[in-house]
């Protein structure tokens, strides 16, 4: 993601930059889980179809994304999107095994959340670097993650509520980027918005 701030052309790059098939992938894996997290389609089958979308889209989608980055150089896009391939590998298990009533364990799960957030605080400062709106999107990753370990430390059920709002958040930013990065060139002008770094590396 990180030539997302200014897109190269097809012929500067072994592959077509892979940012939008992860971004849209993305997107449709966190619209399966929004209904999960305000309480609905909780029942076997609904957990079973959530599952099957964290699999092909926010796993396999991302992965493609993550490996063309990585071909194409960009080691931070390469590295954020292979390593939440995998993470939409677990959500796919996770959901999977309880639709079969096998809940994961909590205190593992909550360890694994605290070592993402580490991670994607290092991320949002590095995207910062690029442009205000990768910096939001890592932001709002953010604060999915605390209210995740929040919950997990007894700050309340509201709490589930506030992943929920993240995860539409990250839904919506990843489709406004994808459309940016497909749709600007095409038109010749900033249809969707792109705003440039919050930060300034010393030269």
């Amino acid at each position: 993601m990180s030539h997302a701030a200014e897109p190269q052309s097809s012929q500067s790059l072994p592959i077509a930059d892979p940012t939008p098939i992860g971004l849209i992938c993305l997107a449709i894996g966190c619209a399966a889980l929004v209904p999960i997290a305000f309480g609905a389609g909780l029942t076997p089958s609904g957990l079973k179809t959530a599952a099957m979308f964290c699999l092909l889209f926010g796993a396999c989608g991302q992965l493609v994304a993550g490996l063309g980055s990585l071909l194409n150089k960009n080691v931070y896009g390469g590295t954020l999107f292979t390593s939440f391939a995998f993470n939409w590998v677990v959500n796919w298990w996770a959901l999977d095994s309880l639709s079969r009533g096998l809940v994961p364990d909590a205190t593992v799960v909550f360890a694994v959340d605290v070592c993402f957030l580490v991670v994607f605080l290092a991320f949002t400062y590095g995207f910062g670097f690029f442009s205000s709106l990768l910096m939001a999107f890592l932001v709002d990753i953010d604060l999915l993650y605390a209210a995740r370990i929040a919950r997990h430390l007894g700050g309340g059920e509201w709490l589930g509520v506030v992943v929920g709002v993240c995860t539409i958040a990250l839904a919506a930013i990843s489709l406004w980027i994808a459309f940016a990065l497909l749709i600007n060139p095409v038109a010749g002008r900033a249809v969707f918005a792109f705003p440039g770094p919050v930060f300034r590396p010393k030269r």
